[in-house]
């Protein structure tokens, strides 16, 4: 594990390594509303912000990391996590809360306990990153009564993905900094993916990848170019019926001249091309300077590899007329492996070569350097 670790670090910074830069408890049962008597004040809802996304600061040696569920919830995950974790040199501090009963069982937790937890990571300076337990249903509800100024005011690694993608896109109209679309110990680490998942993801945490650096995907990756060309922009997007089921609210995404990023799982082809109908005759897609599709799993019949094929003639007819550059099959989602991504980062999209090239530092150097984690 650590000689492949180390071909793969090898491997990304030579393209641009000179540039590199309470707990709370369990609430089963109880309804999923704010607690009597805690009325916490609504923040005025998320307007564009600077398009410029920060920079957060990487990783440390040893760095404090908050796992959080601000969606749902399996008994026995976040224990888990923290043996991850701390396998890899890190300490774990456990901000998560078990389900609910039914009908509310898809939450970890009711709403006020989520939000507090997800706000207590951010504000508490021992914590120098939160990441997602999983994803399921759920992170959306929390949108409204998020504290952005305080959010906004504690700049520090996030990492979700799929329901998470909520997080992200509310996150990006008003928060201001990268945040990462990356695999989640619950729902990835904890079964193991295949590399480069785990090492790509350090690599981007502790500032391994700098500006200049290229982003490849695996060699028997199923890419293919729709449309051929570079692109650059920011870099938007997630979990696409995520995207399609916040679009006409104030947390929609922006797709102005970025780089829009999609993937699912459990998704028919029809109701895909119903979601990408809608960004269509909302103008998203037409915004977009180019678009790069992750991994769609479990929606269509056949092994992995047929199943991602089904979907690109509906992709091709959608996408190819927009005269941008298209990547299909980028291992980014719900596949194996599961590549991180930097959400509002300036990036360029390479669709023939098949790569994604950071135009900015997506972590700030750290005062002392963090080792690259290595396996227990």
């Amino acid at each position: 594990m650590d000689n492949q670790w180390g071909r793969q670090r090898r491997r990304w910074l030579g393209a641009g390594a000179g540039s590199a830069l309470l707990a709370l408890a369990g609430c089963a049962g109880r309804a999923p509303a704010v607690s009597p008597g805690a009325t916490p004040a609504r923040p005025a809802a998320p307007t564009r912000t600077d398009r410029t996304a920060r920079a957060v600061p990487a990783l440390r040696a040893g760095a404090q990391i908050a796992v959080v569920s601000p969606a749902s919830a399996v008994s026995g995950a976040p224990e888990a996590a923290a043996r991850w974790l701390e396998s890899r040199g890190y300490s774990a501090r456990l901000m998560t809360s078990q389900r609910l009963d039914a009908p509310f069982e898809y939450l970890a937790g009711p709403d006020s306990l989520r939000l507090a937890q997800l706000h207590s990571a951010f504000a508490d300076p021992q914590i120098d990153a939160i990441w997602c337990l999983q994803g399921g249903f759920g992170s959306w509800r929390l949108l409204p009564q998020l504290d952005y100024a305080l959010i906004r005011e504690n700049p520090k690694p996030f990492i979700g993905y799929s329901d998470i993608t909520a997080l992200h896109l509310a996150l990006q109209r008003q928060a201001g900094f990268v945040t990462f679309h990356g695999p989640m110990p619950g729902q990835d680490f904890r079964f193991g993916r295949n590399e480069p998942t785990e090492s790509l993801t350090w690599a981007m945490l502790n500032g391994e990848l700098g500006q200049g650096s290229w982003i490849e995907a695996p060699g028997d990756s199923p890419l293919m170019t729709l449309a051929s060309g570079t692109a650059s922009g920011r870099l938007v997007g997630g979990n696409l019926a995520l995207i399609s089921a916040l679009m006409g609210t104030p947390y929609e995404i922006d797709t102005e001249d970025a780089i829009l990023f999609f993937e699912d799982v459990n998704e028919l082809p029809a109701r895909v091309d119903r979601m990408l109908a809608q960004l269509k005759a909302s103008g998203k897609l037409r915004q977009a300077a180019g678009v790069l599709i992750g991994t769609f799993t479990r929606g269509a019949s056949g092994n992995a590899y047929a199943a991602e094929r089904r979907y690109q003639p509906l992709m091709r007819e959608i996408f190819q007329p927009l005269g941008i550059p298209v990547l299909a099959g980028w291992p980014s989602g719900h596949g194996d492996p599961n590549l991180i991504l930097p959400l509002g980062a300036r990036v360029t999209l390479d669709a023939e070569r098949g790569a994604l090239r950071l135009d900015q530092a997506v972590v700030a150097a750290p005062t002392t350097a963090a080792r690259f984690p290595q396996a227990a």
